[in-house]
């Protein structure tokens, strides 16, 4: 954002997926136990991600954003934006590199809730 001198950041408080934090903790217990970040989420009763943008949507459309390029590896995410009458137009992926602590979550992503990453 900053190189490009353009951008809108919004913050939504959604915490783990906006399961809320007491339960972000138990799906992490239940992660210590083997199960994958969206088998936790299922386990506790919740979908694999709670969260909504009508709010973001309701903010841009506020400052007459009707089209949007957007920084998201998630597919999900571009459905429910278009969903809410906010046009994607662009989609810029974040590049993350796997490591030994991130690769099995980053699987997870790609495999159980399409993201892409190239």
């Amino acid at each position: 954002m900053v190189k490009n001198e353009e951008g809108i950041l919004i913050y939504l408080p959604q915490e783990g997926r906006d399961i809320g934090l007491t339960n972000k903790i138990r799906a992490y217990k239940l992660q210590e136990n083997g199960l994958d970040t969206v088998d936790a989420n299922l386990t506790l009763g919740f979908r694999d991600d709670e969260r909504s943008y009508d709010v973001a949507v309701a903010i841009l459309k506020k400052l007459n954003y009707k089209k949007i390029n957007l920084i998201t590896n998630n597919p999900d995410k571009v459905s429910k934006l278009n969903d809410e009458g906010l046009e994607v137009v662009k989609i810029i992926k974040l590049k993350i590199e796997p490591n030994e602590i991130n690769e099995e979550y980053l699987n997870t992503k790609k495999n159980k809730s399409n993201h892409i990453f190239d």
